[in-house]
This record gives structure tokens, C-alpha cells and sequence, in this order.
């Protein structure tokens, strides 16, 4: 592509922008984008009277002291001056009202467009570090860009409209002057767009980076990480990788600022030469009688101002194209493809039919081999089904692909006769109760982090209880200092922590509240609770999978044997199934692991 096509591309690409940046804008605050055009309108059109009134002001004052004539006219013409700067300033103050409200309003507009975008996004996305890296560069910049641009919108025409009154007044002395403002200002202009394109390069490079120090600092700041990290010595580890990346950042930025400020000063020369040949010019002319003292000071100011304002036009041009390109990474993360639309079916053709894997597989994208293989099980309503096999078998996969938080790349999964993919998501995982193993610590209160097992009923304390006695937390929670309403976590003040199975009795509890739901899923329920507990625990399991489908992980033996089906997995297949005794009396590989699992207790 030639240099032509590219600043083609560019100028096309800025105004595209603009306009998305535009609607957004006044799709945020019609009436201050209306107050905010209004006002640069008349910052612009002001400063050229305020000139000539100047201009009027020394040229009666000369009369006045030459001829004798009265000084009223001084005192109205800079009556007059004070009234059109009292206008322009409460005009400069309007605008930045205006800006400042509609940042705030922006800045919450955009954060919740990445945020509901991200939460559109399938669970695939976030294991994808480019995809990190896409939504880091989003956030960064992208909250204040399209005022920026707008703003700059703005700004462009009230320049323009100063420069076309400047530009009037200038053509009366001579067209040669308007010339040597304009080209006077160029070279600054063009350095500016070049290294602004520099910044931005920087700026895309350096999100793996940018990750990396937020999670440096996560390591060194946060108390779920202070303990190890003090226990191993990492402290001066960590903060020497965080210093490292600083310091290759910094070099970056140090060099490029050194280049962009000596262009700068270099070419801002040309516009201070170009304003003082113009001074010795207009001073000549003065001097010559051939215009008046006032007549002098007022093409002084309108030169002087003239190349300020075109200045700060092309500047405005660089920035957009500069914001322009910021913008892009907003709309780049906003445009990621999204998950596959959900299904509109509420019910399957056949109920009480449960859950059925033909054949399923499923390799993670980027991934050299299936984490589930050929899959193929079916698990009736009444009936519990334990998962076997060393970490790393498929058995957290196949669970994520029964809620649909994957698809398979193979097969078929079947809930009541239908296909995963035809049934309304938010229908199908209200029929599902499910605890992972690395379930998440609400930083809220007792009781919602409880309800957020079912959001519907997040703030219904009832369920808090029922599904806190169900998940064994209620005695746990009742204990607190505020009970229910204790805040949990330490993030916030007052914050109570809870020891780890006490924070997986909370997490059970969440898998109780779906009242609806007919599915329980439970990866490692009981791996931080004592014996006792387990034992309560898959009592209650029991009791209530009597017309429920039961999906259990474990790597206790004692545990799984309660369950009406075994399937053991190896490498994302099924080795073996049956029941405890069944698979004990074939004396293959789930015997050989409930042996040695035994053995430790003899």
C-alpha cells in the first residue's frame, strides 16, 4: 500500500471513528453535547471582535491625546472589550463543565459496555491471553478516548471558526500574510501525527506487560497471596521483575520523548521566526503611515493568536487521529466474536430421560489432544454418578460442557431427549446446582454469598437459611459477629475470613439455593472438610438426589463408593464403569487406586 492509500486509509478510518465516537457521546447526554457545540461556538467566534475592538480602543486613545477629542469612546470600547471577555470566559467555563460531566457519564458508559461484552463472551475468551491482552488495551484508554475525540471535534470547529474571522481580518493587509501563518504551522503538525502513531505502536506492544505488572502487584499487595509470598521469600523476587519491566518501559518512553521534544523545539523556531518577520513587517508598515497604531496592534494580536489557533487545529487533527487510533482497540474488543445464541427451547421431548453424552469430545482451543474423548454415558433422574481419575483426566471438562460453559467440538449432549445447544441458557442452568472446586470468596456479606447461587433470590434471607442448613454453613454464619449480614473477606472494613472448609460449606450452600434445580454437580464438595463433615455431607447428597440426577468428583474413595455409577477416566476417556463393587471385583485400575487410597489408612 502506498503512502497516499495509507493517509487515505487513515483520514477515513478518523472520521469513522469520529462519528461512532459522536453517537455514542450524544446517545450518553444529548443535552450536554447540544450545550457543548453551542458553547464552542461561541468561544470561537469571539476572539476576532475581541481584536478589533483592541484595535478601536488604542486608535481612540490616539485621537484623544493627537486632537483633543473626548474619552467616552475609550471608556465604551473597553466597556465592550470587558463584556466580550466575560462572555468568551464564561463561555471557556461552560465547555469544561460540560467536559467534566460528560467524562464521568462516558467514562461509566464504556466500562459497562466492556464489562456486559465480556460477560457475552464464552468461557474459551478469557483461557486466551490475546484476548487478555485485547481487553487490557480496551480498558486502559478507551473510557476517555471518545470524549477526547469528540472534544477535539468540537475544538477543530471552534478553531476554525477564530481562524475564518482571523483569516478575514489578515486578507486586509495582505494575502501574503495569511500564507506564511498557514505554512509556518505544518512541520509541527506533521511530527506530532508521526510520533503520535509511535506512542500508540508502544502502547499495543506493551499490554503483556501491563498484565504482568497489575499481576505482580496482585502478588505483592493482596492478602491471599501475602502469606506464601512471605513464607517462600518472594517479595524482593517479585518486585525486582516489577522494577525490570519499569525500567524496559521507561527506556521506551524515555527515548521517544527525547525524540518527539527535540522535533518539537526545532520546528517551533520556524513559528517564532515566521511571527517576528511578520512583527518587523507589521511595525514597518506603522511606522510608513500606512496603517494606524491601532490598526498595527490589532494584526499583531490576530497574527499572534491566528497562529496559535491554527496550531492548536492541527493539533487537534493529530490528536484525533492519535484518539482515533485508541479508539480502535475499543472497538476491536467490542467486536469479538461472541458466543453461539442460545437456544429457545424450555423443555425437552422426553422428560425424565436425564442426561445423556453420545460420543462427546472437546479439545481446548490451541490444544494438541482431546481433553474429552468419545465420550458416551447417560445418568437418569434418582440416580448419583461419581467421576474417577488422576488430575488431568476431563473430569472438571465434561462438567463444564454439561453447563454450557463449552461446546463439544464432537458429539452430542442430551438433557430430557434434546440437545444442549436448542435449550434457553438461562432455562437450562437454573436446572443446574453446581460447586467447583476452585469456587470463588465473595468479598459480600454472609448471606449473598450464599444467595448468589440463584440471583433471583439473592436477597431472600430465607433461602440464605434453608440452603445454608442444606450446605452445612448455617452454624458457621450464625456465628458471626452481624450473622447473615457479617461482611466476609478482607477487602473491606470490618471483613471476617473464614477458614478454607468453612468457605466450601458457604460455596455448597450456593449450589442449594436453585430450588429448580433438578441437577447437582459437585466437583471436590467436601476436599477442606473433615471427616465428620463429609460424612453429613453425602448423607444429605443422598437424601436429596432421591428424584435429582447427582454428579459427584472426588479423589476420596470413601466417598465415591456411595455413588449408584463409577465412571473412571484416563487422558479424557472412559476406562471403566460400573458400581464400587463391580469395578472391585474386575481388580482394574479403579481397584488398584481405591488400594492404594486404603492402604494409607491401615
Amino acid at each position: 500500500m502506498d503512502r497516499n492509500s495509507t493517509r487515505f486509509q487513515a483520514a477515513a478510518d478518523t472520521l469513522r471513528s469520529t462519528k461512532r465516537a459522536a453517537s455514542l457521546v450524544w446517545k450518553t447526554s444529548p443535552s450536554l453535547t447540544l450545550l457543548l457545540g453551542a458553547l464552542s461556538l461561541v468561544a470561537g467566534a469571539l476572539p476576532a471582535a475581541i481584536a478589533w475592538v483592541g484595535k478601536e480602543i488604542v486608535d481612540a486613545v490616539v485621537a484623544a491625546n493627537q486632537s483633543g477629542a473626548s474619552t467616552e469612546p475609550v471608556v465604551q470600547w473597553v466597556a465592550a472589550e470587558l463584556g466580550l471577555i466575560a462572555v468568551v470566559a464564561a463561555a471557556q467555563r461552560g465547555i469544561e463543565t460540560c467536559r467534566q460531566l460528560l467524562r464521568a457519564q462516558l467514562g461509566f458508559r464504556v466500562n459497562e459496555m466492556i464489562l456486559s461484552k465480556a460477560a457475552s463472551l464464552p468461557l474459551t475468551a478469557f483461557e486466551d491471553s490475546e484476548f487478555y491482552d485485547r481487553m487490557t488495551r480496551a480498558r486502559r484508554e478507551a473510557s476517555s478516548r471518545p470524549l477526547s475525540l469528540v472534544m477535539r471535534t468540537f475544538q477543530l470547529g471552534q478553531h476554525a471558526v477564530t481562524l475564518t474571522s482571523y483569516g478575514a481580518i489578515l486578507l486586509s493587509l495582505s494575502p501574503i500574510a495569511v500564507g506564511i501563518l498557514i505554512l509556518a504551522a505544518i512541520p509541527s503538525f506533521v511530527v506530532e501525527a508521526r510520533f503520535s502513531q509511535s506512542v500508540f505502536r508502544l502502547f499495543r506492544w506493551r499490554a503483556p506487560e501491563t498484565r504482568m505488572q497489575a499481576y505482580l502487584e496482585s502478588l505483592l499487595a493482596r492478602e491471599d497471596h501475602a502469606k506464601e509470598v512471605k513464607l517462600y521469600g518472594l517479595n524482593d523476587v517479585f518486585l525486582d521483575r516489577y522494577r525490570q519491566i519499569f525500567e524496559t518501559v521507561y527506556a521506551e518512553d524515555r527515548k521517544l520523548a527525547l525524540q518527539r521534544n527535540a522535533w518539537g523545539y526545532v520546528l517551533g523556531l520556524l513559528s517564532r521566526l515566521a511571527f517576528y518577520g511578520a512583527y518587523a513587517w507589521i511595525a514597518l508598515k506603522a511606522v510608513a503611515g500606512t496603517i494606524s497604531l491601532g490598526e498595527m496592534t490589532m494584526y499583531l494580536l490576530v497574527f499572534k493568536q491566528g497562529q496559535s489557533s491554527l496550531a492548536a487545529l492541527l493539533s487537534s487533527l493529530g490528536q484525533m487521529y492519535e484518539d482515533n487510533l485508541y479508539l480502535s482497540n475499543l472497538y476491536e474488543f467490542l467486536e469479538h466474536a461472541t458466543a453461539e445464541e442460545d437456544g429457545i427451547a424450555f423443555e425437552g421431548p422426553r422428560p425424565g430421560d436425564g442426561i445423556r453424552f453420545e460420543n462427546v469430545s472437546f479439545r481446548y482451543p490451541g490444544a494438541d489432544a482431546d481433553a474429552v474423548s468419545g465420550l458416551t454415558l447417560h445418568l437418569p433422574p434418582g440416580r448419583k454418578l461419581a467421576l474417577v481419575g488422576e488430575n488431568g483426566a476431563g473430569k472438571t471438562t465434561l462438567i463444564k460442557l454439561l453447563t454450557r460453559l463449552y461446546d463439544p467440538t464432537a458429539g452430542e449432549i442430551l438433557l430430557d431427549g434434546r440437545n444442549l445447544k436448542e435449550w434457553d441458557l438461562p432455562t437450562l442452568r437454573s436446572r443446574i446446582g453446581v460447586i467447583f472446586q476452585d469456587f470463588v470468596r465473595y468479598q459480600l456479606p454472609a448471606g449473598e454469598n450464599v444467595g448468589v447461587g440463584d440471583p433471583a433470590a439473592i436477597d431472600d434471607r430465607d433461602r440464605w437459611r434453608e440452603a445454608a442448613t442444606l450446605g452445612m454453613a448455617d452454624k458457621v454464619l450464625e456465628a458471626l459477629p452481624d450473622g447473615y449480614e457479617t461482611q466476609l473477606g478482607r477487602w473491606f472494613r470490618g471483613g471476617q475470613e473464614l477458614s478454607g472448609g468453612q468457605w466450601q460449606k458457604v460455596a455448597l450452600s450456593r449450589a442449594f439455593m436453585r430450588e429448580s434445580a433438578d441437577i447437582l454437580v459437585l466437583d471436590e464438595p467436601t476436599a477442606a472438610m473433615d471427616a465428620e463433615a463429609e460424612a453429613t455431607m453425602f448423607q444429605r447428597l443422598s437424601d436429596l438426589a432421591n428424584d435429582r440426577m447427582a454428579i459427584l468428583i472426588s479423589h476420596r474413595f470413601s466417598t465415591v463408593r456411595m455413588a449408584d455409577h463409577i465412571v473412571v477416566l484416563h487422558d479424557g476417556a472412559i476406562v471403566e464403569d460400573g458400581t464400587h463393587e463391580a469395578l472391585m471385583a474386575k481388580n482394574g485400575r479403579y481397584a488398584h487406586l481405591f488400594g492404594l487410597q486404603a492402604a494409607g489408612y491401615r
